[in-house]
Protein backbone atom coordinates (compact mmCIF):
# COMPACT_ATOMS: atom_id res chain seq x y z
CA UNK A 1 0.00 0.00 0.00
CA UNK A 2 1.41 3.41 -0.98
CA UNK A 3 2.39 5.89 1.71
CA UNK A 4 0.08 8.86 2.16
CA UNK A 5 1.80 12.26 2.25
CA UNK A 6 0.00 15.39 3.45
CA UNK A 7 0.95 18.36 1.23
CA UNK A 8 -0.05 21.62 2.92
CA UNK A 9 0.79 24.98 1.27
CA UNK A 10 0.14 28.35 2.90
CA UNK A 11 -2.76 30.33 1.45
CA UNK A 12 -0.90 33.63 0.90
CA UNK A 13 -1.38 34.56 -2.73
CA UNK A 14 -1.07 31.61 -5.11
CA UNK A 15 2.69 31.02 -5.06
CA UNK A 16 2.90 28.44 -2.26
CA UNK A 17 0.15 26.36 -3.87
CA UNK A 18 1.52 26.52 -7.41
CA UNK A 19 5.04 25.51 -6.40
CA UNK A 20 3.57 22.45 -4.66
CA UNK A 21 2.16 21.23 -8.00
CA UNK A 22 5.47 19.71 -9.24
CA UNK A 23 5.99 18.16 -5.78
CA UNK A 24 2.53 16.54 -5.89
CA UNK A 25 3.14 15.29 -9.43
CA UNK A 26 6.49 13.76 -8.47
CA UNK A 27 5.02 12.15 -5.33
CA UNK A 28 2.47 10.43 -7.58
CA UNK A 29 5.20 9.40 -10.05
CA UNK A 30 7.20 7.89 -7.16
CA UNK A 31 4.27 5.80 -5.92
CA UNK A 32 3.06 7.98 -3.03
CA UNK A 33 -0.54 9.13 -2.48
CA UNK A 34 -0.66 12.90 -1.87
CA UNK A 35 -3.43 14.34 0.32
CA UNK A 36 -3.90 18.09 -0.12
CA UNK A 37 -4.56 20.43 2.81
CA UNK A 38 -4.93 24.21 2.63
CA UNK A 39 -7.63 26.89 2.62
CA UNK A 40 -9.08 29.64 0.44
CA UNK A 41 -7.80 30.26 -3.08
CA UNK A 42 -4.77 27.98 -2.57
CA UNK A 43 -7.06 25.02 -1.90
CA UNK A 44 -9.36 26.00 -4.79
CA UNK A 45 -6.43 26.11 -7.20
CA UNK A 46 -5.08 22.70 -6.14
CA UNK A 47 -8.57 21.18 -6.33
CA UNK A 48 -8.80 22.38 -9.93
CA UNK A 49 -5.35 20.95 -10.73
CA UNK A 50 -5.91 17.62 -8.91
CA UNK A 51 -9.66 16.91 -8.89
CA UNK A 52 -9.09 13.20 -8.10
CA UNK A 53 -7.00 13.73 -4.95
CA UNK A 54 -8.44 13.94 -1.44
CA UNK A 55 -8.33 17.46 -0.05
CA UNK A 56 -8.94 18.94 3.39
CA UNK A 57 -9.72 22.52 4.46
CA UNK A 58 -7.36 23.82 7.15
CA UNK A 59 -8.04 26.81 9.42
CA UNK A 60 -7.17 30.01 7.55
CA UNK A 61 -4.58 32.57 8.67
CA UNK A 62 -6.72 35.33 7.12
CA UNK A 63 -3.84 37.81 7.02
CA UNK A 64 -4.22 40.77 4.65
CA UNK A 65 -1.75 43.47 3.62
CA UNK A 66 -1.98 47.12 4.57
CA UNK A 67 -3.19 49.53 1.90
CA UNK A 68 0.01 51.54 2.35
CA UNK A 69 3.39 49.82 2.20
CA UNK A 70 4.83 51.68 5.17
CA UNK A 71 2.10 50.16 7.38
CA UNK A 72 2.96 46.58 6.36
CA UNK A 73 4.85 45.63 9.54
CA UNK A 74 2.34 47.35 11.81
CA UNK A 75 -0.54 45.48 10.15
CA UNK A 76 1.24 42.13 10.58
CA UNK A 77 1.90 42.94 14.24
CA UNK A 78 -1.75 43.84 14.72
CA UNK A 79 -2.77 40.54 13.07
CA UNK A 80 -0.32 38.44 15.12
CA UNK A 81 -2.87 37.30 17.78
CA UNK A 82 -5.06 36.09 14.92
CA UNK A 83 -2.04 34.27 13.47
CA UNK A 84 -1.16 32.59 16.79
CA UNK A 85 -4.78 31.44 17.14
CA UNK A 86 -4.78 30.05 13.59
CA UNK A 87 -1.53 28.11 14.15
CA UNK A 88 -2.99 26.53 17.32
CA UNK A 89 -6.09 25.50 15.38
CA UNK A 90 -3.87 24.18 12.59
CA UNK A 91 -1.85 22.02 15.02
CA UNK A 92 -5.05 20.55 16.44
CA UNK A 93 -6.45 19.89 12.93
CA UNK A 94 -3.16 18.26 11.82
CA UNK A 95 -3.25 15.82 14.73
CA UNK A 96 -6.78 14.76 13.74
CA UNK A 97 -5.96 14.58 10.02
CA UNK A 98 -2.99 12.25 10.64
CA UNK A 99 -5.34 9.80 12.40
CA UNK A 100 -8.41 10.17 10.15
CA UNK A 101 -6.54 10.08 6.82
CA UNK A 102 -3.75 7.63 7.82
CA UNK A 103 -0.99 10.09 6.96
CA UNK A 104 2.59 8.73 6.78
CA UNK A 105 4.49 11.98 6.17
CA UNK A 106 4.04 15.76 5.94
CA UNK A 107 5.27 18.37 3.47
CA UNK A 108 4.35 21.83 4.77
CA UNK A 109 5.03 24.82 2.55
CA UNK A 110 5.21 27.63 5.13
CA UNK A 111 2.27 26.36 7.22
CA UNK A 112 3.75 26.83 10.65
CA UNK A 113 1.55 24.42 12.62
CA UNK A 114 1.44 21.48 10.19
CA UNK A 115 3.99 19.07 11.69
CA UNK A 116 4.11 16.04 13.96
CA UNK A 117 6.62 14.25 16.16
CA UNK A 118 5.08 10.92 15.15
CA UNK A 119 5.77 11.04 11.39
CA UNK A 120 8.49 12.63 9.18
CA UNK A 121 7.68 16.31 8.68
CA UNK A 122 9.26 18.64 6.10
CA UNK A 123 9.13 22.43 6.01
CA UNK A 124 9.53 24.13 2.62
CA UNK A 125 10.74 27.72 2.58
CA UNK A 126 13.08 29.98 0.61
CA UNK A 127 13.24 32.32 3.63
CA UNK A 128 15.81 30.96 6.03
CA UNK A 129 16.40 34.65 6.64
CA UNK A 130 13.17 36.67 6.99
CA UNK A 131 13.71 40.30 6.01
CA UNK A 132 11.74 42.83 8.07
CA UNK A 133 13.95 45.92 8.05
CA UNK A 134 15.43 46.75 11.46
CA UNK A 135 13.78 43.66 13.01
CA UNK A 136 15.26 41.13 10.52
CA UNK A 137 17.30 39.48 13.31
CA UNK A 138 14.12 38.87 15.34
CA UNK A 139 11.86 37.68 12.47
CA UNK A 140 14.66 35.35 11.32
CA UNK A 141 15.18 33.93 14.82
CA UNK A 142 11.44 33.35 15.27
CA UNK A 143 11.12 31.65 11.88
CA UNK A 144 14.13 29.39 12.45
CA UNK A 145 12.71 28.37 15.84
CA UNK A 146 9.58 27.12 14.04
CA UNK A 147 11.59 25.37 11.30
CA UNK A 148 13.45 23.37 13.98
CA UNK A 149 10.19 21.63 14.89
CA UNK A 150 10.41 19.77 11.55
CA UNK A 151 12.73 16.89 10.55
CA UNK A 152 14.11 18.59 7.43
CA UNK A 153 13.97 21.93 5.65
CA UNK A 154 13.74 21.93 1.84
CA UNK A 155 14.75 25.13 0.06
CA UNK A 156 13.42 25.70 -3.47
CA UNK A 157 16.62 27.16 -4.90
CA UNK A 158 20.15 26.24 -5.96
CA UNK A 159 22.75 25.75 -3.24
CA UNK A 160 25.53 27.35 -5.27
CA UNK A 161 25.53 30.63 -7.17
CA UNK A 162 23.88 31.73 -9.34
CA UNK A 163 20.99 31.36 -6.92
CA UNK A 164 17.54 32.91 -7.13
CA UNK A 165 16.92 33.75 -3.46
CA UNK A 166 20.34 35.19 -2.54
CA UNK A 167 20.75 35.76 1.20
CA UNK A 168 17.11 34.77 1.86
CA UNK A 169 17.73 31.08 1.26
CA UNK A 170 21.35 30.72 2.30
CA UNK A 171 22.43 30.69 5.95
CA UNK A 172 25.07 28.66 7.76
CA UNK A 173 23.47 28.16 11.16
CA UNK A 174 20.22 26.21 10.64
CA UNK A 175 20.17 23.33 13.11
CA UNK A 176 18.23 20.74 11.06
CA UNK A 177 19.16 19.06 7.74
CA UNK A 178 18.69 21.55 4.88
CA UNK A 179 18.31 20.33 1.30
CA UNK A 180 18.17 22.41 -1.88
CA UNK A 181 15.54 21.50 -4.49
CA UNK A 182 16.58 23.72 -7.39
CA UNK A 183 14.00 25.97 -9.09
CA UNK A 184 10.53 24.53 -8.48
CA UNK A 185 8.02 25.20 -11.24
CA UNK A 186 4.89 23.60 -12.60
CA UNK A 187 5.87 24.89 -16.06
CA UNK A 188 8.05 23.67 -18.92
CA UNK A 189 9.61 25.86 -21.62
CA UNK A 190 8.54 25.48 -25.25
CA UNK A 191 9.17 27.45 -28.42
CA UNK A 192 5.80 28.90 -29.35
CA UNK A 193 4.95 31.60 -31.87
CA UNK A 194 4.63 35.00 -30.20
CA UNK A 195 1.00 35.88 -29.50
CA UNK A 196 1.28 38.65 -26.88
CA UNK A 197 3.62 41.60 -26.54
CA UNK A 198 2.97 41.79 -22.78
CA UNK A 199 1.53 39.36 -20.25
CA UNK A 200 0.35 41.03 -17.04
CA UNK A 201 0.32 38.40 -14.31
CA UNK A 202 -1.22 39.37 -10.97
CA UNK A 203 -1.38 37.49 -7.67
CA UNK A 204 -0.94 38.04 -3.94
CA UNK A 205 -3.05 39.06 -0.96
CA UNK A 206 -5.59 41.87 -0.98
CA UNK A 207 -5.94 44.79 -1.08
CA UNK A 208 -2.61 45.20 -2.91
CA UNK A 209 -3.57 42.83 -5.74
CA UNK A 210 -6.63 44.95 -6.59
CA UNK A 211 -4.73 48.24 -6.22
CA UNK A 212 -2.18 47.11 -8.81
CA UNK A 213 -4.89 45.67 -11.08
CA UNK A 214 -6.70 49.03 -11.17
CA UNK A 215 -3.46 50.93 -11.84
CA UNK A 216 -2.36 48.64 -14.70
CA UNK A 217 -5.78 48.41 -16.37
CA UNK A 218 -5.84 52.21 -16.44
CA UNK A 219 -2.28 52.38 -17.83
CA UNK A 220 -2.87 49.84 -20.61
CA UNK A 221 -6.46 50.67 -21.61
CA UNK A 222 -5.49 52.56 -24.80
CA UNK A 223 -2.21 50.74 -25.50
CA UNK A 224 -1.69 49.56 -29.09
CA UNK A 225 0.30 46.45 -28.10
CA UNK A 226 -1.29 43.00 -27.75
CA UNK A 227 -1.73 42.47 -24.02
CA UNK A 228 -2.96 39.49 -22.01
CA UNK A 229 -4.08 40.43 -18.49
CA UNK A 230 -4.49 37.64 -15.91
CA UNK A 231 -5.98 38.94 -12.65
CA UNK A 232 -5.13 35.89 -10.52
CA UNK A 233 -8.63 35.76 -9.00
CA UNK A 234 -9.69 32.12 -8.59
CA UNK A 235 -13.45 31.84 -9.12
CA UNK A 236 -15.88 29.02 -9.93
CA UNK A 237 -16.03 29.98 -13.63
CA UNK A 238 -13.37 31.33 -15.93
CA UNK A 239 -14.28 34.73 -17.37
CA UNK A 240 -12.72 36.36 -20.42
CA UNK A 241 -13.36 39.93 -21.57
CA UNK A 242 -11.89 41.96 -24.43
CA UNK A 243 -11.15 45.71 -24.51
CA UNK A 244 -9.38 46.82 -27.70
CA UNK A 245 -6.02 44.96 -27.63
CA UNK A 246 -6.48 43.92 -23.99
CA UNK A 247 -7.63 40.35 -23.27
CA UNK A 248 -8.58 39.93 -19.59
CA UNK A 249 -8.90 36.62 -17.71
CA UNK A 250 -9.92 36.31 -14.07
CA UNK A 251 -7.67 33.23 -13.85
CA UNK A 252 -6.02 30.60 -16.04
CA UNK A 253 -5.32 26.91 -15.46
CA UNK A 254 -1.70 25.83 -15.22
CA UNK A 255 -1.62 24.57 -18.82
CA UNK A 256 -3.18 27.78 -20.15
CA UNK A 257 -0.74 29.90 -18.17
CA UNK A 258 2.25 27.89 -19.38
CA UNK A 259 1.16 28.46 -23.00
CA UNK A 260 0.50 32.16 -22.32
CA UNK A 261 3.93 32.79 -20.75
CA UNK A 262 5.75 30.83 -23.46
CA UNK A 263 3.98 32.84 -26.16
CA UNK A 264 4.57 36.27 -24.57
CA UNK A 265 7.51 38.62 -25.17
CA UNK A 266 7.48 40.19 -21.71
CA UNK A 267 5.92 39.32 -18.34
CA UNK A 268 4.91 42.15 -15.99
CA UNK A 269 4.28 40.87 -12.46
CA UNK A 270 5.03 40.99 -8.75
CA UNK A 271 8.48 39.78 -7.71
CA UNK A 272 7.05 36.96 -5.61
CA UNK A 273 9.51 34.10 -5.29
CA UNK A 274 7.36 31.49 -7.07
CA UNK A 275 6.93 33.85 -10.02
CA UNK A 276 10.70 34.38 -10.11
CA UNK A 277 11.21 30.58 -10.22
CA UNK A 278 8.57 30.10 -12.94
CA UNK A 279 10.05 32.79 -15.16
CA UNK A 280 13.59 31.49 -14.64
CA UNK A 281 12.55 28.00 -15.75
CA UNK A 282 10.77 29.48 -18.79
CA UNK A 283 13.79 31.75 -19.55
CA UNK A 284 11.71 34.94 -19.78
CA UNK A 285 12.22 38.67 -19.94
CA UNK A 286 10.30 40.40 -17.15
CA UNK A 287 9.51 43.65 -15.36
CA UNK A 288 8.74 43.49 -11.63
CA UNK A 289 6.59 45.64 -9.34
CA UNK A 290 7.14 44.37 -5.75
CA UNK A 291 4.25 44.45 -3.29
CA UNK A 292 4.61 47.70 -1.30
CA UNK A 293 6.18 47.12 2.12
CA UNK A 294 6.94 43.47 1.40
CA UNK A 295 10.65 43.34 2.25
CA UNK A 296 11.22 39.96 0.59
CA UNK A 297 9.77 41.03 -2.79
CA UNK A 298 11.60 44.35 -2.64
CA UNK A 299 14.88 42.55 -1.93
CA UNK A 300 14.37 40.04 -4.77
CA UNK A 301 13.45 42.78 -7.26
CA UNK A 302 16.46 44.92 -6.31
CA UNK A 303 18.82 41.92 -6.38
CA UNK A 304 17.72 40.83 -9.87
CA UNK A 305 17.94 44.45 -11.03
CA UNK A 306 21.50 44.75 -9.64
CA UNK A 307 22.45 41.50 -11.43
CA UNK A 308 21.18 43.16 -14.65
CA UNK A 309 18.59 40.41 -15.11
CA UNK A 310 15.23 42.17 -14.55
CA UNK A 311 14.30 45.87 -14.12
CA UNK A 312 11.74 46.96 -11.51
CA UNK A 313 10.03 49.97 -9.99
CA UNK A 314 7.85 50.82 -6.99
CA UNK A 315 4.10 50.52 -7.49
CA UNK A 316 3.49 54.27 -7.19
CA UNK A 317 6.24 55.04 -9.72
CA UNK A 318 5.05 52.77 -12.56
CA UNK A 319 4.49 54.22 -16.02
CA UNK A 320 4.54 52.56 -19.44
CA UNK A 321 7.77 54.31 -20.43
CA UNK A 322 9.70 52.24 -17.84
CA UNK A 323 9.05 49.06 -19.86
CA UNK A 324 11.53 50.33 -22.46
CA UNK A 325 14.30 49.58 -19.92
CA UNK A 326 13.73 45.82 -20.32
CA UNK A 327 15.89 45.68 -23.47
CA UNK A 328 19.01 46.50 -21.40
CA UNK A 329 18.53 43.48 -19.09
CA UNK A 330 19.41 39.83 -19.76
CA UNK A 331 16.21 38.26 -18.46
CA UNK A 332 15.99 35.14 -16.28
CA UNK A 333 17.94 32.85 -18.55
CA UNK A 334 20.84 31.46 -16.49
CA UNK A 335 18.85 28.89 -14.52
CA UNK A 336 17.69 25.33 -15.13
CA UNK A 337 14.61 23.37 -14.10
CA UNK A 338 14.57 20.77 -11.35
CA UNK A 339 13.93 17.36 -12.86
CA UNK A 340 14.07 14.82 -10.07
CA UNK A 341 12.92 15.25 -6.47
CA UNK A 342 12.82 11.52 -5.70
CA UNK A 343 16.02 11.52 -3.55
CA UNK A 344 14.23 13.89 -1.13
CA UNK A 345 11.34 11.46 -0.72
CA UNK A 346 13.62 8.86 0.93
CA UNK A 347 12.73 10.57 4.23
CA UNK A 348 9.29 8.97 4.02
Amino acid sequence: MSKRILVAPLNWGLGHATRCIPIINQLITNGFTPVIASDGVALSLLNKEFPDLESIALPGYNITYAKKGQHFKLKLLKDSPKLVKAIKAEKKATKQIITDYHIDGIISDNRLGVHSKKIPSVFITHQLQVLSGSTTWLSTKMHQRIIKKFNECWVPDFKEEPSLSGKLGHVTDLEIPTKYMGALSRFSPSSLEKKYDILVLLSGPEPQRTLLEDKLLQAFKNDSRTILFVKGVIEAEQQVTQHNNLTIYNFMTGKELQTAINSSDLVLSRSGYTTVMDLSVLQKKAFFIPTPGQFEQEYLAKRLHDLKLVPYCKQDDFNLGLLENVAAYKGLSNFKNTTDLSPLFHLF
